[in-house]
This record gives structure tokens, C-alpha cells and sequence, in this order.
């Protein structure tokens, strides 16, 4: 169902396929102030349409709860790990725990990892906090630099919580704003200048991270690929060169180890055991399938140094679009691709298809877009004559979506689709690339003969062309016109 609403005639875009959900409200350890908060938010649930339960049951979507900043709380307490079982539900409810800090005690664990992240090697006592495991400095450490003192700070509360979905109140006797952390490590920041619209903000970020559905039921389909066949593929030995390329060119960032973070024997029950950020994929002619990394969730993969067993084949999406449809190659492990599977194969839908000549090994009809990057990075700066920035649509920059779901994959497609450079294959410009905010960061590389797949990509990395960044937006951005010809971000 869509939710309609009467709003200002200001207010911020919101997706269309927003639906009423139910909400359950579970107390925990909790402040003052964060009893005034869950009352207004439940307030604002309702005014907007929303079902606000006493107890959570088998129609409930979101189950919110209180913890106190800096006090750890045991897995067997932990609703992310006991709701289900506690409250005789059939499948997890969606958990958001409420984390009142200080405005004092919150700048003062800014500055405290923003002088940690400094010392190189790290020193482990910088990051000696109650309830996380003892190698905790690692995980810490990589992601303060991958994200800043805020990434490091996010972590450290997630862990403390055990939950994933945090929403950070920062206050006094009132709330002056709350970050809403998540597992990629998203962190905007919804202002409470005006307390009604800090509510409604709240509510629509909420409603529109559980709208979606993921599309990962990926399908085996076919008969599987000789292992003969395979060998004499090219595509699996560049998808292992492209590796080792964005791998020394520090694309991709070192995989999250929950057991590093944070000593949980029932992890795996209800999250997966580890996430790696990012994957890639790139067209095969011969097979007339695309070849991507595998998930990471399933077990560790390191994205710099892939091997055979670390690949999928996509053929195509699943007609109802819940997962993308795969084929297995005899010989090899053949875990699922990637969670991004489904963006990565149906962006191709919309756009035309080329014909390959002379210049290379097989005369084949391809998609226009060779090959395809997913990191959780961002572009800092990009040279317009030769690489094209496509926005999402608006709704994107303001309520965000998660990783591996319908939305997501909808809004790269419809961005790809909007593409000069992809739609008119003689344009000049070789890459495409869009930003998810809060997520990261979609590169797209055309056919240029001569070159390998991926080539393009780390070439116009190493020239400034692309310039790749730490640095991932948490909402509106824009590119405007530098000094060198370039284009910069503003955020």
C-alpha cells in the first residue's frame, strides 16, 4: 500500500512505494530523554499512518528499543538475537535501538579516535572499550580510516548495543539531533531544530529502509559448464587480474569480521558471520553471461586476490526480480554471486547492445557496458570529457536504501538508463559511474579495444580521471566545476 500524506509544500521527496508498517515498541535500559523520544516517534508513527503495537507479533516490521551509551549489553539479553524466540515470532522483525549520548561525551569520542586513528600502527588501548572482543582494535582502526573518527565511533556503539540499526540521539534534556547507523556504516544525520519535522524524518527513513525486499534468491538454472569450457574462457583470468588491480589501488576495503568486533557465539543465527564491501563484474562474449564476484557473506572473500572458486555466472534476473539467475560450472565451489547480482545484470535492460568486430577475439552481440564496479567508496572528483556522473532520482539523496534490495537495484537501473554515454555507444565517454549515498559508489565501463576488462577503470583511476575517495555522502551532493578542468564534489 502507499502511503499518501499532506505535506508542506517543502518537504523532501519521498519514494513512491513507501507502505504502512507495523511497529512495536520493546523497552530497554533507557535515559529520560529517551522515553520523551520513543514517545513522540510512536506519535509520529501513527500520525503517519503508520500501526504502533504493544507487543510484537508475526505483522510486525520494526521492533524499536532503548540501550544506555557506553554500557554493553549480553548477547542473551540482546533483542537483535532473542526477539524471535522471545516473543513466538515467525520470521526477525527489523531492530532499531535508541542510544542516548551527551553532546560533551559524544565530541569527546570524536576527538578521541580522531587522535587514535593517527598512530600508525595503532595502539590497542586506544581502543580497550567494554564488551568488545580483544583484536576489537582492528576492526576500529580500519574503519576509522575508511570512514573517519565517526565510522570508528559507530562501530564501537553497534557492538555495544548488538544491533546493527542504531539510532545515535545526541542531547541535554532535549534531542539536538540522531544519526542512523546501519551495517554498511551509514551514518546521516536528521536535525531537530524543528521537532516535528526531526520526528517525521526519522519515521520516513524507518519506513523506507523496510519497504524494501531483498533480491537475493538467486536461482540455479541450466545445464553446468564444462570445466573444459571454462578453462578456455579469458573473462575468469582478467576477473582475477581486474583483483589484484583495484586491489593495490586500495578499492576495496578489508572485510568486517563480526568475531573481531565483538565475541558472539550466535552470530551466524542472525547476521552473517563477516560482510566484504564491494563487488565486480564483467561480460564474457563467449558465454553470453556476466561473471561476477560471489557473496562474502557466505564466507570470507578477499576481493584483491579472487580465484576461480570466487566467481559466479549470471544469466539473467528471475521474472518476479527476487534474485538473479545463475548457472554452475563443474569442477569449482559455486557459491551464490554477489547481493548486488540483480543490479548488476538487470541495468543492462534498458540499454542498447553493440556488436563486436574485428578488433577482438569473438564476434558477439554485448550489452553496451562491459564491465561493472560496486565499492563502498566515493568519487571525489571526476574529468567530464571523458567520464559521465548519472544522479538517482531525489528520493535517494534524502531517504536512502540498503544494499542488496529492490530499491536499490530500481534506482541504479533507472540512473544508467538516463546515461548519454551508455545510451549513444560513439560517445566518447568511456565510464559512467552514480553514488549511493550512505553505500557507495557504481562504475560502469564501455567496450574499448585494446584493453582489458577493468582497464579502463584503474587507468582513469591512476590518471585523475576518476578520482575515487574515502569520502561517501550521507545525503544531497552535486558536482561543480573545479580548477583543472575537473569536476569536484560538494556534499
Amino acid at each position: 500500500m502507499t502511503i499518501t500524506l499532506e505535506k508542506p509544500a517543502t518537504a523532501k521527496p519521498t519514494h513512491p512505494w513507501l507502505r504502512r508498517i507495523h511497529v512495536a515498541f520493546v523497552p530497554g535500559p533507557t535515559t529520560s530523554l529517551l522515553e520523551e523520544v520513543v514517545s513522540d516517534l510512536l506519535h509520529h508513527f501513527r500520525l503517519q499512518g503508520h500501526q504502533v503495537q504493544t507487543t510484537p507479533d508475526d505483522h510486525t516490521d520494526v521492533i524499536l528499543t532503548t540501550a544506555l551509551f557506553g554500557q554493553p549489553i549480553g548477547w542473551r539479553q540482546a533483542l537483535f538475537f532473542t526477539a524471535r524466540k522471545r516473543f513466538n515470532l515467525s520470521r526477525s522483525p527489523t531492530l532499531y535501538t535508541l542510544v542516548h549520548v551527551l553532546p560533551e561525551e559524544f565530541q569527546r569520542l570524536l576527538d578521541h579516535f580522531q587522535a587514535a586513528l593517527a598512530k600508525e600502527p595503532p595502539d590497542p588501548a586506544d581502543y580497550a572499550f567494554p564488551g568488545l572482543a580483544p583484536q576489537a582494535h582492528r576492526v576500529l582502526f580500519e574503519q576509522g580510516h575508511r570512514g573517519g573518527p565517526i565510522l570508528a565511533l559507530e562501530r564501537l556503539v553497534q557492538a555495544q548495543a548488538k544491533s546493527i540499526r542504531v539510532l545515535l540521539v545526541i542531547g541535554n534534556d532535549c534531542p539536538l539531533a540522531a544519526y542512523h547507523f546501519d551495517l554498511v556504516g551509514a551514518h546521516p544525520r536528521s536535525e531537530a531544530e524543528d521537532r516535528a519535522s526531526f520526528y517525521d524524518d526519522i519515521v520516513l527513513r524507518i519506513v523506507t529502509a523496510v519497504s524494501t525486499s531483498e533480491v537475493t534468491q538467486h536461482e540455479v538454472v541450466g545445464e553446468p559448464i564444462p570445466y573444459a569450457f571454462w578453462q578456455r574462457l579469458s573473462t575468469p583470468i582478467a576477473m582475477r587480474v581486474a583483483g589484484r588491480q583495484l586491489g593495490e589501488r586500495n578499492f576495496f576495503t578489508e572485510m568486517v569480521r563480526i568475531a573481531d568486533l565483538v565475541e558472539v557465539p550466535a552470530v551466524t543465527d542472525a547476521v552473517a558471520s563477516q560482510y566484504s564491501e564491494g563487488c565486480f563484474a564483467t561480460w564474457d562474449p563467449t558465454l553470453g553471461a556476466l561473471i561476477a564476484t560471489v557473496t562474502g557473506s557466505a564466507r570470507p572473500v578477499d576481493k584483491g586476490s579472487i580465484t576461480d572458486d570466487d566467481l559466479a555466472v549470471i544469466v539473467g534476473v528471475r521474472p518476479d526480480g527476487s534474485g538473479a539467475l545463475t548457472r554452475h560450472v563443474e569442477g569449482k565451489r559455486n557459491d551464490p554471486p554477489s547481493s548486488e547480482a540483480v543490479e548488476m545484470m538487470d541495468m543492462d535492460s534498458p540499454l542498447p547492445t553493440i556488436t563486436l568486430d574485428s578488433r577482438w577475439d569473438v564476434t558477439a552481440r554485448v550489452p553496451v557496458a562491459r564491465s561493472k564496479l560496486h565499492g563502498h567508496r566515493g568519487v571525489a572528483a571526476y574529468d567530464p570529457r571523458r567520464v559521465e556522473y548519472v544522479p538517482l532520482e531525489p528520493a535517494y539523496y534524502y531517504y536512502p536504501v540498503s544494499c542488496a534490495t529492490d530499491a536499490q537495484a530500481r534506482g541504479i537501473k533507472s540512473a544508467f538508463a538516463r546515461s548519454e554515454a551508455l545510451q549513444n555507444p560513439d560517445d566518447p565517454r568511456q565510464v559512467v559511474f552514480t553514488v549511493l549515498p550512505c553505500h557507495g559508489v557504481v562504475i560502469v565501463e564501455k567496450w574499448v579495444a585494446g584493453t582489458a576488462p577493468f582497464q579502463v577503470m584503474w587507468e582513469y583511476m591512476d590518471a585523475g580521471y576518476l578520482q575515487v575517495d574515502n569520502c561517501i555522502p550521507q545525503g544531497t551532493m552535486e558536482y561543480v566545476p573545479g580548477l583543472d578542468g575537473r569536476v569536484v564534489l560538494q556534499a
